[in-house]
């Protein structure tokens, strides 16, 4: 084992300031927040979604010149909002369940309550400051804070006790995973895989790692190494985190038989709310990709049963309102949703809803949502993370298109997914230009991935290059697989079809 370096500097668990320079300075934990009702919102979200929200306002006032100063602004606001009010909720959970001998383990923590497990985790460090393991662990439940409350400001947090952990004890894998978790976090999948790697010449067996190395395979677009780690990863350390991954290659390689195989397998071993509530989404979201909105709704419900406030399975369960006819619904629980955590997916479904409804000023609401896209992207910017994925998609549609292109150039030049070679094709088509953005609408469904979206893409950019027939069939196939992803690009792909039957 490489000895441990001699720097035992304990850093701030929840500060963001630059770490003290005395040699065992005392770590100041977040303020507990006291005992509250589930229904009330966590310490610091008033706050964060304030500061997108006068960020937008800027954001639409000066766009060009602005957006930049935007990044450090939120970056700032939302920081100082964590620091100052913190982000623990007391639900009991996990909260006593740190001795002084030792911490949560990254799988006690994400089978409880993260905030708890996180303010349980700041009590152990400011007695135990070098504890390598907690370090990491804490490290990692700032990964998934960031990525379950839509706030990036996490990752320079999560960066920093990596770091320590590591500066206490060199090349430890629990550490080296949690570097993986945060590459990928922030779209930095190169770096995600080599983490990843570093981490299981150490230890094998280390399912984060394992899950992340999936993971990063699948966003570079390398699908069949990613089925071959996913089959190592099940071999190695079967369970949830394994489970979803191994249906998800499955899925984008167009076997959704098996996808929902193995994810009904998943959910038959989920015993931990937020288990159930993880697996039962990724079914909800694999029915609504096949335009079973009633099955989909039905996940979504057990979703909610377990964890009413799961961002993801709210969101879910507003889309397959919105196509199953019932838009007041979906408008009302995407704009409870956005008013938490205005995230770009939920941003940009809340606006085409408004857009599709078409009442006195629902276009300028519109408008309010894309323009949040915006300061998102900044915030994420300002923490670290890749956004030019983000951006390709909303901007192509909601935004300026000419950036739109340039993101989406940026990210293939990154990574060849089927995810960014849809958006480079749709960024080339709307900025005219579909005779370059044909081959990449055909990779993108190339791997027989089932997703009316691409589908759809395909089809209009084929109409436009003079290919009547694949329009046809491109544009009733995406109608024939899910005839609501989108309020606004069903409405398009039928009338693009009913022109095309027109013609014949």
């Amino acid at each position: 084992m490489p000895p441990r370096t001699t720097d035992s500097t304990p850093e701030r668990p929840d500060d963001d300031r630059a770490p003290s320079t005395d040699p065992e300075p005392e770590i100041t934990g977040e303020r507990e927040a006291g005992a509250r009702s589930d229904s009330a919102p966590e310490p610091g979200v008033d706050q964060r979604v304030a500061a997108v929200r006068r960020a937008a306002d800027g954001g639409r006032r000066w766009r060009a010149l602005h957006l930049a100063g935007c990044a450090v602004l939120l970056a700032v606001a939302v920081t100082g909002g964590a620091i100052a009010v913190g982000g623990v909720q007391d639900r009991g959970a996990g909260v006593d369940a740190v001795s002084a001998a030792g911490a949560l383990s990254p799988g006690d923590l994400a089978r409880g309550d993260l905030d708890a497990g996180i303010a349980s985790l700041q009590k152990h460090l400011r007695a135990q400051p070098k504890d390598y393991g907690s370090w990491a662990t804490l490290g990692v439940a700032y990964v998934e804070q960031a990525r379950t409350k839509g706030d990036p400001s996490r990752y320079p947090q999560a960066q920093r006790a990596l770091k320590r952990s590591l500066g206490l004890e060199r090349g430890n894998d629990q550490a080296l995973a949690g570097q993986a978790a945060l590459a990928a976090a922030r779209h930095d999948f190169p770096g995600a895989l080599t983490h990843a790697d570093r981490a299981l010449k150490q230890n094998p067996y280390n399912e984060r790692a394992l899950c992340t190395r999936i993971d990063a395979l699948v966003e570079l677009g390398r699908y069949d190494d990613a089925a071959k780690a996913a089959d190592t990863a099940d071999d190695r350390r079967p369970g949830i985190p394994v489970f979803t991954r191994y249906a998800y290659v499955h899925e984008l390689r167009g076997d959704v038989r098996t996808a929902r195989e193995a994810l009904e397998r998943a959910l038959s071993s989920a015993h931990a709310p937020a288990d159930v509530a993880y697996v039962a989404t990724a079914l909800g979201q694999l029915a609504w990709n096949q335009g079973e909105y009633k099955t989909a709704l039905g996940h979504y419900a057990r979703a909610l049963a377990a964890d009413d406030a799961y961002l993801p399975a709210l969101e879910g369960r507003a889309r397959a309102q919105a196509a199953s006819g019932d838009r007041k619904a979906a408008v009302r629980g995407l704009e409870q949703v956005v008013a938490r955590f205005p995230l770009p997916g939920p941003l940009v479904a809340l606006g085409e809803l408004y857009e599709d409804r078409g009442a006195d000023g629902d276009r300028a609401k519109a408008g309010d949502q894309y323009a949040l896209v915006d300061a998102w992207t900044a915030l994420a910017r300002a923490g670290g993370a890749n956004t030019d994925l983000e951006t390709a998609l909303a901007a192509a549609d909601h935004g300026d298109k000419k950036e739109a292109l340039r993101a989406a150039r940026a990210e293939w030049d990154r990574r060849h997914s089927v995810h960014t070679a849809d958006a480079l094709a749709w960024a080339l088509h709307v900025n005219g230009r579909d005779e370059e953005a044909l081959p990449y609408a055909r990779r993108a469904t190339a791997t027989g991935y089932r997703n009316a979206v691409f589908l759809y893409h395909r089809g209009v950019i084929e109409r436009a290059t003079g290919d009547e027939r694949g329009a046809r069939s491109h544009l009733k196939a995406a109608l024939d697989l899910n005839p609501g992803f989108s309020p606004l690009g069903a409405r398009e792909a039928r009338t693009a079809l009913k022109d095309l039957e027109g013609n014949r």
